[in-house]
């Protein structure tokens, strides 16, 4: 009996003995186990707040956005030709008009039976690949001034001033149809304020002002004359024509596709004669493919004419008045040309004892 009693005691004893050691054993894991879900459970009650935003115009909004937008250069080559008068467009292609053609069908849209306006303005859209030499590259956009042989009402006041020294040079101006020609004294005139730069559009000057002109760059800004934009050259008649009765017309690449570029100009009036303005056309398309990248493919991609207010809008082909291909052999042998040009002729003693 006492063994039994002496067993339990002990048994008891090292109950007593575990239970405070397991204890402290687990508490600190279950403290952490405890303090983890608090966490989380605090996070769950935190409230998200969310901001009401006010109406924002679509102009005004987040460009970022991707939204799938279909291309801008159309290609229907895959397309089958018609074989009728009577078809669904978007099933077939486009028919490619002659300029005659083209300007005999808008001359019949315009007759007075129909619009009634027979000298309505013949507009020319010129779609443009404007991917440079580099895939990551992109044509800037470009502003320039054709110059075509036949003349027509563009509907714009077109005040030029020209800036040059010498009786020749200011005579052969004022005959060309300048607005106002001067030198030094004009000069003063600006830089008094007797005379505003802004009631002019276009600004010309010939290399032997250029010194003297200087003093007016931070009033000119982007009108100071360039030869890149053709306003500072030594033949001040054909500058003066070109910018008074030539074609402005700029390229500009859309928002949302960098290598599509848009060309939209007045080549004439319909009723003006036909062969008249097909040479306006070339000269205008001959002018934009100068602005053609070193690169492969076409620069070019379509040409639509239009005549308001007829939305008609009729395809012809642009590769009969300028290459469709940018050809690298013909590039190499302008640049040689070039060059040649550039080089000092050698004397010709040393060239005959040779």
């Amino acid at each position: 009996m006492q063994s039994i009693l002496s067993s339990m005691r002990a048994l008891a004893l090292r109950q007593s003995t575990v239970e405070p050691l397991r204890l402290l054993h687990l508490s600190a894991v279950s403290e952490a186990a405890r303090k983890g879900t608090r966490e989380k459970a605090r996070k769950k009650k935190v409230k998200v707040e969310v901001k009401k935003v006010g109406f924002i115009p679509h102009n005004q909004r987040n460009k970022k956005i991707n939204v799938k937008r279909a291309d801008k250069h159309v290609d229907d080559s895959w397309k089958q030709v018609p074989k009728d008068d009577c078809y669904v467009g978007r099933y077939y292609r486009w028919p490619v008009y002659s300029v005659q053609e083209a300007i005999q069908c808008h001359r019949e849209t315009h007759h007075p039976s129909m619009y009634n306006v027979p000298n309505a303005p013949l507009n020319l859209n010129i779609e443009l690949n404007m991917q440079a030499e580099k895939i990551t590259r992109f044509v800037d956009n470009f502003q320039r001034m054709a110059m075509i042989p036949h003349k027509f009402d563009h509907g714009e006041e077109r005040k030029i001033i020209v800036f040059t020294k010498g009786n020749n040079e200011v005579l052969e101006a004022r005959e060309a149809g300048a607005s106002l020609v001067g030198g030094v004294e004009l000069i003063k005139d600006i830089t008094s304020g007797e005379l505003l730069l802004s009631d002019y559009q276009y600004v010309i000057a010939h290399p032997n002002i250029l010194a003297e002109l200087v003093a007016l760059r931070g009033l000119m800004k982007r009108k100071f004359p360039n030869p890149k934009s053709e306003t500072l050259g030594t033949n001040l008649a054909e500058m003066i024509v070109k910018f008074s009765s030539g074609i402005s017309y700029s390229a500009v690449k859309d928002e949302y596709q960098q290598n599509f570029g848009l060309i939209t100009a007045s080549v004439g009036t319909l009723d003006m004669d036909v062969q008249k303005l097909e040479e306006n056309i070339r000269f205008l398309l001959q002018d934009v493919n100068t602005m053609r990248p070193k690169r492969e493919g076409r620069f070019i991609t379509r040409v639509l004419l239009k005549s308001p207010p007829s939305s008609e809008q009729l395809k012809i082909d642009p590769f009969l008045y300028v290459p469709e291909m940018w050809d690298k052999s013909t590039a190499k042998v302008k640049r040689d040309g070039a060059k040649k040009q550039t080089e000092p002729a050698e004397p010709q003693e040393a060239v005959a004892s040779n």
